[in-house]
């Protein structure tokens, strides 16, 4: 018989110093992402910092594929929701556009400026905005925190309209925290100041899904375990209510590199993201 207990919270949620290597996170991503962007804009298929909203962060870049868009993918950031903007993740719009999709990717207002359920609704406002400017079905996905905001638009208190709630096609969260009641107990919660009473109305897996919700649950192998157990949590909570679910265990991937497949228009990530 084995017993588990986690003594420490804040080692548990900790990528980089558990990763041989994982301080050169997030610096190498800053290149790659440059060097798309620019691209992207010798061909003019990238619009920069499209207005969402009155904070200073309520940004969105634009990637379009070459001809007519057959819908629109939604990558929001991690970072814990206290770090890190948009352009650090400019390249892993490469894989959805190649296959015609055209890319968000949202900046919002971080803790501890903002509350998470501040965060909630500045993504929400963005998926609008961005719905608003291509045509079909939509396809959100994030990493990390970005795992958490995507699946809390497809939850039952999405703050997305329902014109827009209805476009959404399919959610891939890629090592989502959909549970954030652990968090309370780790010291960067001093910046994000979560309490029992927003635990409770921000964490996916507390809630219920919207009607017709389909997501994947996407966590690397060799990722802390507490990031695996969230990934299978949602899924296994979903499933019970309601929702499509799916859970992938993508092997020998870490907090940093699962989202690599991304970019890669044949990757199995993004089969699977742009899945109909």
């Amino acid at each position: 018989m084995i017993f588990h207990q986690i003594s420490d919270w804040s080692d548990a949620y900790a990528n980089a110093p558990n990763i041989p290597g994982g301080d050169r996170w997030p610096a190498a991503w800053v290149q790659p992402a440059q060097a798309y962007r620019d691209a992207l804009q010798a061909s003019g298929r990238v619009t920069l910092d499209i207005s969402y909203g009155e904070r200073e962060r309520n940004r969105f870049d634009l990637f379009t594929p070459e001809g007519r868009p057959k819908g629109m993918v939604v990558f929001v950031h991690g970072g814990f929701w206290k770090a890190l903007d948009k352009s650090f993740w400019s390249h892993l719009a490469r894989g959805s556009v190649e296959n015609g999709y055209a890319v968000a990717m949202p900046s919002y207002t971080l803790c501890p400026d903002v509350r998470i359920a501040e965060i909630t609704r500045e993504i929400g406002a963005a998926i609008a905005r961005a719905a608003a400017m291509v045509e079909g079905p939509l396809f959100l996905t994030g990493h990390s925190a970005g795992g958490h905001l995507v699946t809390r638009m497809i939850s039952a208190t999405s703050p997305l309209p329902d014109n827009v709630r209805a476009r959404v096609s399919h959610t891939v969260s890629i090592s989502g925290v959909h549970d954030l009641r652990p968090l309370m107990k780790a010291a960067m919660n001093t910046e994000l100041r979560i309490d029992a009473a927003e635990a409770l109305t921000e964490s996916p897996a507390l809630l219920e899904p919207m009607h017709n919700a389909r997501v994947t649950c996407w966590v690397g192998s060799a990722e802390r375990p507490e990031f695996v157990r969230q990934n299978a949590l949602l899924a296994n909570v979903w499933t019970g209510l309601g929702a499509t679910t799916c859970v992938v265990e993508e092997p020998g991937r870490h907090h940093f590199d699962v989202i690599d497949g991304l970019a890669d228009p044949g990757h199995q990530l993004i089969r699977m993201l742009l899945s109909p």
